[in-house]
């Protein structure tokens, strides 16, 4: 395969399945922070996009080096994505049942819960590294970055909606996005256990 319209094309539909979890978490995320500035919504954004770069690339690593230890490790991606996003949106979830008039203070999304979010949301792109397996390194480079850079602008919509929508909801955006990422964790884990 050469750098080509079909690794662009391929790579902007991958990019785009696969940022929807993460769509969904900035989307929740804009709900918690309706004042968010956009400096930070653009590192959050960004924090996406990395591990969405990053999780495809290391999966074309694993499949070209040790892809028999990778088909072991997938079958945990499932449980591991439902308890992180369960956690963070149980937690958000708790703390808006707690906080039950408008001016509640907004629990602050720190960098490690983003990682928590990044991991969560991205660990499933791990697999895409078998779809890009026949890519050599410069074109799997490639893939993985318009990747990453279709995840931030997919992140950065859904934290704008999600920003819009959290100052009309005011107090009940926390137990919306809360929900939102319990739901998230629970249909990566039903569709890739059970379908």
């Amino acid at each position: 395969m050469e750098l080509g319209f079909t690794l662009l094309f391929n790579s902007i539909l991958l990019g785009a399945g696969l940022a929807m979890d993460a769509f969904s978490v900035s989307l929740a995320n804009g709900l918690n922070d309706p004042g968010m500035r956009k400096s930070r919504m653009s590192g959050i954004a960004g924090i996406f996009a990395a591990f969405q770069f990053a999780m495809p690339l290391i999966g074309w690593i694993c499949v070209s080096t040790v892809a028999h230890h990778f088909a072991a490790f997938e079958k945990c991606i499932p449980y591991i994505a439902l308890a992180l996003l369960g956690y963070i949106g149980g937690k958000m979830l708790l703390e808006g049942i707690r906080c039950t008039d408008e001016v509640c203070e907004r629990t602050e999304l720190t960098l490690s819960a983003l990682i928590i979010q990044g991991i969560a949301t991205s660990i499933d792109a791990l697999s895409v590294g078998f779809t890009i397996a026949n890519y050599n390194f410069i074109e799997a480079l490639v893939s993985c970055l318009i990747i990453g850079v279709v995840t931030f602008f997919i992140c950065f919509a859904g934290l704008a909606i999600g920003k819009k929508a959290g100052t009309k909801l005011a107090g009940k955006a926390g137990i919306l996005g809360g929900a939102i990422l319990i739901f998230i964790g629970l249909e990566i884990f039903i569709t890739n256990v059970f379908m």
